[in-house]
């Protein structure tokens, strides 16, 4: 088995005001489209931070096994440059990159390599952001909310054209959002924080396929093991795990990926973390 292409052991941050991230461990496999999910504050980007370089841990350790690309929620852009002055910025500033390849992307999606990136709609400043970071031919792509607004159309077009790129360049990706339902159709590992620290990270399949949610009566939730519990009176909803096997009063289905992180987001204590591996010496 290859190792993985970014790993963290005992990863802390600490700002003026505490722990912007405590304890993760965690390692996403080479080739892997990764959801990251957290309400605000959670650690997300500090975490993204850590893991290219641009924020030194307090404790623990994060490697990146390549080389990194990063693209900020604001996208930076000089707006002031035309699009073609970013990618000769770009070429004059990195010893890896594509120009070609980054010239040809942006023309293809029909962004004016002659216009200034200020002028730019919200969806063309994204593509031309994105395609900078693939210029300079990363092994890990790491994307901190690159969906942040934009419009539908736009969010469609730009997460349509990156795993297109994706898929053609064998890359792994680490993005953060928080719109879960735009997650399901492109990510395949799940990796959440909360409250700085990691809660839930695997393959996305396997974890739906180990939580039931169950709807019943809730005299019957009595000694049940839970994630979360929701709902009010007589009935309420359980998310459990599937090697705790319902009763007969139950009814039960697996998760969607949006109940799933919702399930762990409203209980903190909660995990759903691989279990450690025995290395043999």
């Amino acid at each position: 088995m290859s190792p993985p292409i970014l790993e963290a052991t005992g990863l802390g941050v600490r700002h003026r005001r505490g722990w912007a991230l405590r304890d993760c461990s965690l390692a996403v496999p080479a080739g892997r489209v990764a959801a990251l999910v957290g309400p605000n504050g959670a650690g997300k980007t500090t975490l993204m931070l850590a893991a290219v370089g641009l924020l030194a841990p307090t404790r623990g350790s994060v490697t990146v096994r390549g080389t990194a690309a990063f693209v900020a929620q604001d996208k930076p852009l000089y707006e002031s440059f035309t699009v073609a002055e970013m990618l000769e910025f770009g070429r004059r500033t990195n010893a890896r990159w594509d120009g070609a390849g980054a010239r040809a992307r942006l023309e293809a999606l029909g962004v004016p390599l002659g216009r200034r990136t200020g002028r730019l709609s919200g969806g063309q400043q994204a593509q031309v952001a994105i395609t900078l970071a693939l210029a300079r031919t990363p092994d890990l792509l790491v994307l901190d909310e690159p969906l942040a607004n934009l419009d539908p159309l736009a969010r469609h077009d730009v997460m349509r054209t990156l795993m297109g790129e994706v898929a053609e360049r064998g890359l792994t990706v680490l993005l953060s959002s928080h719109v879960v339902a735009e997650l399901e159709e492109t990510c395949d590992w799940l990796v959440v924080l909360n409250e700085g620290r990691l809660q839930v990270s695997g393959a996305i399949d396997d974890l739906l396929a180990g939580h039931l949610v169950l709807s019943g009566p809730a005299e019957a939730a009595a000694g049940l093991e839970a994630v979360c519990v929701t709902g009010t009176g007589r009935h309420v909803t359980l998310l459990v795990r599937a090697d705790h096997p319902p009763g007969p009063r139950w009814s039960a289905r697996h998760p969607t990926l949006d109940e799933l992180v919702m399930g762990y987001l409203r209980s903190p204590r909660a995990s759903a973390l691989p279990r450690p591996v025995e290395v043999a010496r």
